[in-house]
C-alpha cells in the first residue's frame, strides 16, 4: 500500500519528517521503522527524514513493512466480509466466535480465518484488530491490514470521530425513551472477565433509545451509542440500570428459550477512511436468533 502527497507551498521548508507526521499523520514509531527499511521516498529516491522539503516535491511512503507475523495458526472459518480494500477488512461478525486468540481460545478464531483468506490470496500479513466484540456478541468488527491503518483507526476511536451502533433486546422497559448512562466501570476484583460499576472504574458513557417496547413481555428493543469502549460496557450498564440484556447469563441470571446468547448486535460502525478522509459507514442486518426473538415478543 502506498501513499503519496506533493508538498505544498505552506510545507516548503519544513523536514520531510514534519510533513509525514502532519499532512500523512504517520506516528514516530511507524516513521522510525520506515525509515529503517528505507520506505520512505522524495522523487523517487529514498530519503532521510530530516531532509527539507520542496514546494512540488513528490512524497511517497510504502507502507508494507516487512515484519514478523503472529503465531496464528490459518484456519478455513466462514467469513462474512462486507467491506475490503488495501487499508482494511470489515465482517459481520457471527455470534459463537472469537475475534483474536487467546491462552483460553487459541484457535478457531476470526484472526484464524482472516490468516487462511490472506494466504488463499498470497499474502502474509500480521492480523491487527481495530475493533473487538465479545464471543456472543454479532456484528461489524474491522481488521487493519497495516499498521498506519490500525493507529489512524485508534486515534479515531478517542476523538469520537469512529462511531458504533448497537441494537440490542432488554428484559424490562426503561422509564425514559431515551438516556444517557454515566456510570464508571471497573474488573470485579477475583474475576479476570467479569466487569461491574465502581466509583475507581474507568469513565463509561452510553446513550440509548427505546425503539420498540413489548409490555407482555416487559422486554424492549434498544438502540446504543457508545462515547467509550470499555469491555461489556453496554451490558454492564444494562444490568446496573435494571434492564439486563435478553440472553445473557454473564449480568443477569435469566437463562431464556427464545434465544441461546445474549441479544446484543453491532449494526452500525462510521470512520473516517484513513486515506480518503471521507465518511464511511458500515452496516449489518440483525442476525436470525435476534431477529426471530423480536418476532416472539410482538405476539
Amino acid at each position: 500500500m502506498l501513499l503519496e502527497r506533493i508538498v505544498s507551498e505552506n510545507e516548503a521548508g519544513k523536514t520531510l519528517k514534519y510533513v509525514l507526521k502532519n499532512g500523512l499523520q504517520l506516528s514516530e514509531r511507524l516513521i522510525k521503522k520506515l525509515k529503517l527499511q528505507q520506505k520512505i521516498y522524495v522523487n523517487e529516491h529514498p530519503e532521510r527524514v530530516n531532509y527539507v522539503v520542496k514546494a512540488e516535491d513528490r512524497l511517497k511512503v510504502i507502507l508494507d513493512l516487512e515484519e514478523e507475523c503472529e503465531n496464528i495458526e490459518p484456519q478455513d472459518i466462514p467469513l462474512d466480509i462486507i467491506f475490503e480494500d488495501e487499508c482494511m477488512l470489515v465482517l459481520n461478525k457471527q455470534p459463537g466466535i472469537v475475534v483474536h486468540p487467546t491462552s483460553y481460545h487459541p484457535d478457531n478464531t476470526i484472526a484464524n480465518g482472516i490468516v487462511y483468506y490472506l494466504k488463499q490470496k498470497g499474502v502474509t500479513k500480521k492480523v491487527r484488530p481495530v475493533s473487538r466484540l465479545d464471543r456472543e456478541t454479532s456484528g461489524i468488527i474491522i481488521f487493519a491490514k497495516n499498521q498506519f491503518t490500525q493507529e489512524i483507526l485508534i486515534q479515531q476511536m478517542h476523538t469520537n470521530l469512529f462511531k458504533k451502533e448497537y441494537l440490542g433486546v432488554v428484559q424490562g422497559i426503561p422509564e425514559k425513551c431515551e438516556g444517557t448512562i454515566n456510570l464508571p466501570i471497573a474488573r470485579k476484583p477475583g474475576s479476570i472477565m467479569l466487569r461491574h460499576i465502581s466509583e475507581d472504574g474507568a469513565p463509561s458513557i452510553t446513550h440509548y433509545n427505546v425503539l420498540k417496547s413489548f409490555p407482555l413481555h416487559n422486554s424492549a428493543l434498544l438502540g446504543f451509542k457508545l462515547e467509550t469502549g470499555r469491555t461489556h460496557q453496554i451490558r454492564v450498564h444494562c444490568q446496573a440500570m435494571g434492564f439486563p440484556i435478553y440472553g445473557d447469563t454473564l449480568y443477569s441470571d435469566n437463562t431464556n428459550l427464545f434465544i441461546s446468547r445474549q441479544a446484543l448486535h453491532s449494526y452500525r460502525t462510521e470512520i473516517l477512511h484513513p486515506v480518503t478522509r471521507k465518511e464511511v459507514i458500515f452496516t449489518a442486518e440483525l442476525p436470525s436468533d435476534i431477529a426471530g426473538l423480536l418476532e416472539i415478543l410482538s405476539q
